[in-house]
């Protein structure tokens, strides 16, 4: 039996064209869906979740695979009974890679030469270093463990924390204890009720002066206001890929907030982005296709 898999664009056509027993189906998001789709059991999604209208022309969707790790923006937002699948795996390592960047510019004040190659002035400035640097790395899956492997050569200590602790990772119920012996603290942790705002003023007092918060999560993690009373103090410094608002605002505080290094959510946008995730989408697409559920299946909150 042939399994019908509408997709949002060439590439993803390519992709699953060679799993055997699948018939991937192109389609135009926004536009009509085409007429195998009252036939498809699998969508992959081009955009964030439609309303009612295309689930009622998708009547035998059993599956929703993801090319993002992310889910927050599609829990509770499809049929009862359709799964739900991320493609957790595909962007960790460029995830960790931005991670070690923004920390070895801070550190080593690349920001600031840059402005002195720009004013042609050779100004030596003392820099820090990552050796001996501790970092706590608040989120233990794929992306937590991609980070650490690329942290460990530059002798940095990591410790691991997790939704709940098992061998090698702690819970998050020791976050109070941890975060005053670290100096780094990195979020990579997916957007849930548990854990946004989850780093509050409370959460930023226990981190150590002139300690780096890094959030490679999701804005919401974050209480934006609390983490500009401790970067106008300038008693800490951060590194930020997301925000909350984001997009950010023209006028918003954060763009000139002292001992803040920003990007616009690229962590993960680097070439080859596309096919990485595509392959992982494959893996899944075959799992359930064989009548195994996916490994990256979102269960529950998420």
């Amino acid at each position: 039996m042939t399994l019908t898999v509408l997709v949002p664009d060439d590439e993803g056509v390519a992709a699953l064209s060679e799993l055997p027993a699948v018939q991937p189906v192109r389609y135009q998001w926004g536009d009509p869906v085409p007429p195998e789709a009252a036939k498809a059991e699998v969508l992959i999604p081009g955009r964030h979740p439609a309303g009612d209208e295309l689930w009622r022309e998708l009547p035998n969707l059993k599956l929703v695979q993801l090319l993002s790790a992310g889910a927050e923006d599609w829990v509770g937002k499809l049929p009862d009974g359709v799964l739900l699948s991320t493609c957790r795996g595909a962007h960790g390592g460029s995830t960790a890679e931005w991670v070690v960047a923004v920390l070895l510019s801070m550190y080593r004040k690349l920001d600031a030469f840059s402005t002195a190659q720009k004013d042609q002035s050779w100004r030596k400035l003392p820099a820090e270093t990552l050796q001996g640097q501790r970092a706590l790395i608040v989120g233990a899956g794929d992306l937590g463990r991609q980070l650490r492997r690329r942290l460990e050569p530059f002798d940095v200590r990591c410790t691991m924390v997790g939704m709940s602790a098992r061998d090698g990772v702690h819970g998050v119920a020791e976050l109070p204890r941890l975060l005053p012996d670290h100096d780094i603290v990195v979020l990579m942790v997916p957007l849930t009720s548990s854990t946004r705002g989850m780093v509050d003023a409370e959460f930023l007092a226990a981190m150590p002066e002139g300690a780096v918060l890094v959030n490679a999560a999701r804005g919401p993690v974050v209480r934006t206001g609390a983490l500009l009373a401790e970067l106008t103090a300038g008693r800490l410094r951060a590194a930020l890929d997301v925000t909350d608002p984001e997009p950010l605002p023209a006028d918003h505080p954060l763009w000139t907030a002292p001992g803040l290094l920003l990007t616009p959510h690229v962590g993960g946008a680097v070439a080859g982005v596309r096919k990485r995730s595509y392959a992982v989408a494959a893996a899944e697409i075959a799992r359930y296709a064989g009548g195994e559920l996916p490994d990256n299946l979102v269960h529950g909150e998420y």
